[in-house]
């Protein structure tokens, strides 16, 4: 009887452990299994990841991607994703890994784990020109006189109404219509990343925006994960510390950062 007992504790204990097995296999892991790093994205963001005039997704974190997948030995899957619904699409396994632009607050990581950074930015404003010398900071705007604008579900949104609460708000599904907006006269100002605003003011502002380019906020971008999967965390993390010394990151972010070349392949 107790040989029998001992047999069916071993079978239950293996059972256990297979499944616990199961369940701790992480993002990476299933990656390198299928062959396939499959990143959710809102391809929007210039010049983090945007499309140019051929269809093809690039950019900045893009490139990041690439380079991890190549380390992987994979390839990679760009997955488009609304960004107000790219975590739910994470939690019901539509991709691996957010690779957005995403910025790492404390409210997101009740909800997902985080990479490191890649980078850090901050919220800056783009204004209607009749508003210089009116405008001088966000605070400026903190009345309900203004109207704003930024994308739905970004930090750009958030920052608008928690820190310019005052001001009137409308919300857009991409960056384009919340800056034709302000273009057009029907909004005052565009809350969003400094990097994005660089772009945007030379490519839609034709001379009717001002870029009030001093960041406000501190904004860290990483990478996101579904909660418990620390040994993709760990992958990724020993990533972006061997591109930050090899030489590739540096090499990246000028391509994306310092040179403009690219501007010319987008639409």
């Amino acid at each position: 009887m107790l040989k029998k007992y001992l047999s069916m504790l071993l079978v239950g204990v293996t059972a256990l452990m297979a499944v616990s097995a199961a369940q701790a296999a992480g993002a990476i892991d299933e990656a390198v299994k299928r062959g396939t790093l499959r990143a959710g994205m809102d391809p929007t963001y210039m010049p983090f990841q945007m499309t140019n005039k051929r269809g093809e997704i690039v950019g900045f974190e893009v490139d990041i991607l690439k380079a991890m997948a190549k380390s992987m030995g994979v390839k990679l899957e760009m997955v488009s994703t609304s960004y107000d619904g790219i975590i739910p699409a994470l939690m019901t396994d539509k991709f691996d890994i957010i690779s957005s632009g995403m910025t790492l607050t404390q409210e997101r990581n009740l909800k997902l784990n985080f990479s490191e950074p890649f980078i850090v930015v901050g919220q800056t404003l783009l204004i209607r020109k009749e508003l210089a010398g009116e405008i001088k900071s966000y605070k400026d705007l903190n009345n309900e006189k203004y109207r704003l604008t930024s994308k739905l579900g970004t930090t750009g949104e958030m920052v608008a109404k928690k820190l310019i609460g005052k001001a009137k708000y409308h919300g857009y599904d991409n960056e384009q219509e919340a800056v034709m907006d302000v273009v057009n006269g029907k909004a005052d100002a565009f809350v969003y990343d400094a990097p994005y605003n660089v772009v945007a003011v030379n490519k839609a502002g034709a001379g009717k925006l001002l870029f009030l380019d001093k960041p406000f906020t501190f904004e860290p971008l990483a990478f996101g994960l579904k909660k418990g999967d620390y040994d993709s965390l760990n992958f990724i993390n020993n990533f972006l510390h061997q591109i930050k010394h090899d030489g590739t990151y540096d090499r990246i972010h000028d391509k994306w950062f310092k040179d403009t070349a690219w501007l010319k392949d987008m639409e």
